[in-house]
């Protein structure tokens, strides 16, 4: 049974030689500014920019953001509420490794040229890798694999689109940068915890509960775009075909963040994706399309998506837009750490605990690709650590779903 914590676990840190945190600042961070300054003709300003960048990934410290790259000081004034006062002039180590990670993102952007006057302000350093994975051989079989859906009972096709939306994540663009390779030989399940059935008893069939007083509206706060935006997408047109929500609220980027998070341009290029596909793809991408148009779904960009602090420390506005939903379902490894707080919870603390601030019921959907961890039981941990140490948390290889009511 999972534990009760009696206070909270201590917050995770990258200045750990060895540790993962550590080595995604030390080593993804550099490979993630080298790959965006290989993939754009950048001219010699741009290209010091980022070459500063990546030294100052080595042994730099955290700066205030520069003036020119954000003009109408809004973004700044964001990210002194954000903590940027507190943390200004520490090492990137030394202060949360949330914090770092997403202020390495915006650094990044101001570097490339995104939000300052320019020929590079708006476009998304990213774009190249996130377009090549949605146009990959990978993508059209997956599409293609939709067309044989129709031959299984209602209940296996809502359970394989739910662990398309899963598994999606395994392997995000900034992962497999630097990631670890898959682990192999494992002989744990690499479902960890899986609450789906209670997510469906909030979501249920028509005609499968008590009649409905209100809409059922769903809230999916996305994580990754190309070939985990793609299932999403499934998923959403696919409970609304169902009739298990009536509306459905898809929470995206304002603004390239973390390699491949996805934004409403992204959004707009898996739509374009499917419905080029031909087939049971194009059917759904068409359904989206409609829901779209007349409102049945819609898509938010909040500024505090991008935010480098926990779900805990979310604005009014936002909490009511979750507290409206009849499930929040968020998706991903980054999510997670924000929805549960980027702390070492011992892997057995109660999910439903460290997430009873949230504002209604919420879910977690996530492949598993960094250290943080709660809800599991005592004997899924003992099996995972005797299977292979640590590496369990962060291989990509392993999955929960995770509810609270």
């Amino acid at each position: 049974m999972p534990d009760t914590p009696s206070a909270p676990a201590p917050v995770i840190l990258g200045n750990e030689p060895g540790s993962f945190p550590h080595g995604v600042l030390a080593e993804r961070h550099p490979a993630i500014v080298r790959q965006v300054r290989d993939a754009f003709p950048l001219g010699p300003e741009r290209r010091r920019a980022l070459d500063a960048l990546i030294a100052s990934c080595a042994d730099g410290v955290i700066e205030p953001l520069p003036a020119d790259a954000d003009p109408t000081g809004r973004d700044r004034d964001r990210w002194a509420r954000w903590g940027m006062d507190a943390y200004a002039g520490r090492s990137w180590y030394d202060v949360p490794w949330l914090w770092a990670e997403s202020h390495f993102y915006r650094r990044l952007l101001d570097a490339f040229g995104h939000f300052g006057p320019g020929p590079w302000q708006g476009v998304d350093p990213f774009r190249p890798a996130k377009l090549a994975e949605l146009d990959a051989p990978e993508t059209d079989e997956e599409l293609a694999a939709l067309d044989g859906l129709d031959a299984l009972s209602a209940g296996e096709r809502t359970r394989a689109l739910l662990h398309g939306s899963l598994w999606g994540n395994r392997a995000d663009l900034g992962f497999r940068l630097s990631g670890p390779g898959a682990a192999t030989g494992s002989g744990t399940k690499p479902l960890v915890a899986d609450d789906s059935d209670t997510l469906w008893s909030l979501l249920p069939a028509p005609g499968t509960g008590a009649p409905r007083q209100d809409p059922v509206t769903l809230c999916l706060v996305a994580d990754n775009a190309g070939r985990e935006l793609v299932p999403d997408l499934l998923l959403v047109a696919h409970l609304l075909a169902e009739g298990r929500v009536d509306r459905a609220v898809l929470h995206v980027k304002p603004y390239p963040y973390y390699v491949s998070d996805a934004t409403p341009a992204d959004v707009l290029d898996a739509l374009r994706r499917l419905v080029a596909a031909g087939g049971a793809a194009a059917g759904y991408g068409e359904r989206l399309w409609t829901a779209l148009t007349d409102g049945r779904v819609t898509v938010r960009a909040h500024p505090f998506s991008c935010a480098p602090l926990p779900y805990a420390d979310m604005p009014g506005d936002l909490r009511e837009d979750f507290a409206a939903a009849t499930v929040t379902v968020l998706k991903g490894d980054l999510n997670y750490r924000r929805l549960v707080g980027d702390r070492w919870w011992p892997p057995t603390t109660s999910f439903a605990d460290v997430t009873a601030y949230f504002p209604g019921p919420v879910a977690a959907l996530r492949t598993l690709k960094s250290d943080v961890v709660t809800g599991l039981d005592a004997g899924t941990e003992a099996a995972l650590e005797a299977d292979g140490g640590q590496r369990w948390r962060t291989s990509g290889t392993h999955a929960l779903i995770q509810v609270r009511r």
